[in-house]
């Protein structure tokens, strides 16, 4: 039986989203010099719109947080098998405001940005490897 088209439409436009910030989180860490507070926001960012688009795709509601724990723990609920990257990523969950405010006097280094680039990457794969075809982004 064929999926939903609207259904495959709203998840696509959630992993594309994650897409896009994956490749934001790439190119600001490659600036001279990186972007590292702008990367690393942006990892966290993809990790969560892809834990969204799952939940989407899986009709699991879920209410406008950037707790990768939370919306993780949801992910949980569907597939228990990924727990291992809920742990893997939960983390990341304080970029979402750390070092996004002028006060904040620190930065994260370059050894840590990209680390959370290829956790949010790994992240992106493994989500949409548990997804049909037809919901996978080009």
């Amino acid at each position: 039986m064929p999926h939903d088209p609207v259904l495959i439409e709203e998840t696509n436009r959630w992993f594309l989203k994650a897409k896009d910030d994956l490749k934001t989180a790439e190119i600001t860490l490659k600036e001279e010099p990186p972007l590292l507070s702008t990367s690393v926001f942006h990892s966290q960012q993809a990790v969560e719109k892809a834990f969204k688009g799952f939940l989407v795709w899986h009709q699991v509601p879920f209410r406008k947080t950037h707790n990768l724990e939370e919306i993780g723990e949801q992910v949980i609920s569907v597939e228990p098998e990924l727990k291992y990257l809920i742990d893997e990523t939960v983390y990341l969950t304080i970029y979402a405001w750390k070092y996004r405010y002028p006060d904040d006097i620190f930065e994260p280094d370059k050894h840590e940005t990209k680390e959370a680039l290829n956790v949010a990457k790994k992240a992106f794969e493994v989500i949409i490897s548990h997804l049909p075809r037809e919901v996978k982004p080009l």
